[in-house]
């Protein structure tokens, strides 16, 4: 029987291949070297683990089982397998071969690892400079190579089972590389548990879209459509996104072949200046649910050239130069099915009351009654910035014209370096959404009156009051509890008097 391995004997195995690469250069560049050999080991682990498995039910028929393997769900060139770079480590040019290998792949796979044109690969090289001179990089490569070869990360079905370890372990070290990155690396992921909380929140049903128009690594949009599966049994869904930064969109590639998520489609470029979702009329694509992390208050956005954008998404009025948060919601609005679209999107709590532009812009998306719930998040839940985000939901009709306003700020768990939300924390959060009530000190339901009332201001503490008061003193009480404290200091002094004469150290 084959032994089998739990996910956390992965993580830290692959924890452990980073030491290949610390001290050389920093986590924001070998994050793509380590993630795309695991990418290429596991595939190649799959192929092996087939290749065996046909073997053992068809016999030594080299040819045949050749054919077998053309019906898998990818194609691996045998000199693109892991196992043939690792056998040639010894040999100059490491970097070179992996290379040609990657591409050897793509080309084998067709749209799979491709789109419109641009590989996945296209941005990641083994044999570039940044590894040192010729000598030096041959030697990091061929380590990484053996760590790879080890046994602790022998990744073969057979070995891990049903459960799907190989895209745990994906996003455990892009949450990794995240948390040690900062703010550069952490743009690319959403936190677990927030993307939990807004799935949940979104609640995807059998037969939508889903988009992320700054999806990152992917994370947050295969949350989603993990939810039409886990809920509905189903995987009736369809995934797309676009992302701006080429290696994290080659991630988000990688991420959704490794998660079997082939129903997706993911772009490459600026989404407010140059969108590639579009329709055979070269509209915006519409789509179910539209939910994203966007950069917060990004500067350059793109604003010179939004007074004239040909999409006409603001309408509503164009965003401050060096804040791009309502570039993002506008763009995202615009992307809604006219009758069931809904949305969520992270935002800075700026965004909830800065005035000008965005006073403006608020205020029009509030009137058409597009504003469903505002929800409060805690501090220091995001990679590289420690300041408490929200949630905004929209969606396109609504059954009243309210805003709840949830204030989630006080209720997380305190880790080393973030803090968490619980499943506790996030199943409150859902159902007093749904139920759509105030609750004391943590939820109000806001009508349009007040919102006006408040200058279309929705700084949560102005719906929420989350002020305890404190409880009164009763000064007779306190007055009566004095003199008995009075009496008995006296009584205390005299004792003490009474033992240090006995001692003699009193006349």
């Amino acid at each position: 029987m084959t032994e089998q391995i739990d996910q956390g004997s992965i993580n830290s195995a692959l924890w452990n291949a980073c030491d290949t690469f610390r001290g050389t250069i920093s986590s924001d560049t070998y994050k793509d070297f380590i993630l795309t050999m695991l990418f290429l080991k596991y595939i190649s682990d799959v192929w092996q683990d087939h290749y065996e498995q046909y073997k053992v039910e068809y016999g030594d028929e080299p040819e045949l089982i050749e054919e077998m393997l053309k019906n898998e769900r990818f194609v691996l060139p045998k000199e693109a397998n892991f196992y043939t770079l690792w056998e040639h480590r010894h040999e100059p040019g490491n970097g070179e071969r992996i290379d040609q290998a990657l591409h050897a792949i793509e080309e084998a796979n067709g749209t799979k690892l491709k789109d419109a044109g641009k590989s996945v690969f296209q941005d990641i090289s083994f044999n570039t400079d940044k590894l040192g001179e010729e000598k030096q990089k041959n030697t990091i490569l061929r380590h990484l190579l053996e760590d790879f070869a080890k046994p602790e990360l022998n990744l073969k079905p057979s070995r891990v089972g049903d459960l799907d370890v190989i895209g745990n372990a994906y996003e455990y070290l892009i949450e990794k590389f995240a948390a040690q990155g900062g703010k550069k690396a952490g743009e690319f992921y959403t936190p677990p548990a927030v993307s939990d909380l807004i799935a949940e929140l979104l609640d995807p049903q059998p037969g939508d879209t889903i988009c992320d128009p700054a999806c990152g690594s992917g994370s947050l949009l295969m949350k989603c459509g993990r939810k039409v599966l886990t809920n509905h049994n189903s995987k009736q869904y369809a995934l797309y996104g676009q992302e701006a930064i080429g290696s994290t969109w080659s991630l988000a590639k990688m991420n959704m072949f490794l998660h079997c998520e082939d129903n997706h489609k993911i772009e490459w470029g600026d989404t407010i200046r140059n969108p590639k979702l579009l329709d055979k009329n070269a509209d915006l694509m519409l789509f179910s649910i539209v939910t994203a992390n966007p950069p917060f208050s990004l500067d350059k956005w793109g604003h010179d050239e939004a007074e004239h954008d040909k999409f006409s998404r603001f309408k509503r009025g164009v965003p401050p130069k060096t804040k791009g948060d309502y570039a993002f919601i506008l763009h995202m609005i615009e992307t809604l099915q006219p009758k069931t679209g809904r949305m969520g999107v992270v935002v800075p709590h700026g965004v909830l009351f800065r005035g000008s532009s965005e006073g403006k812009i608020r205020t029009q998306l509030i009137e058409e009654n597009l504003l469903d719930a505002v929800i409060g998040l805690p501090e220091k839940l995001f990679y590289g910035t420690g300041i408490p985000a929200a949630i905004l939901l929209f969606k396109k009709q609504k059954a009243d014209e309210s805003v709840l306003f949830i204030d989630a700020s006080r209720e997380f768990k305190s880790g080393k370096n973030q803090n968490l939300l619980t499943e506790e924390n996030i199943a409150k959060i859902v159902s007093t959404y749904r139920a759509r009530a105030s609750v004391d000190k943590y939820a109000y339901l806001a009508n349009l009156d007040e919102i006006k009332e408040n200058d279309f201001n929705l700084n949560i503490p102005r719906y929420v009051d989350t002020f305890e008061e404190e409880e009164e003193i009763d000064l007779m009480v306190v007055r009566k509890e004095r003199e008995v404290l009075k009496t008995q200091l006296a009584e205390l002094e005299v004792q003490m008097d009474g033992y240090l004469k006995e001692l003699g150290y009193c006349d």
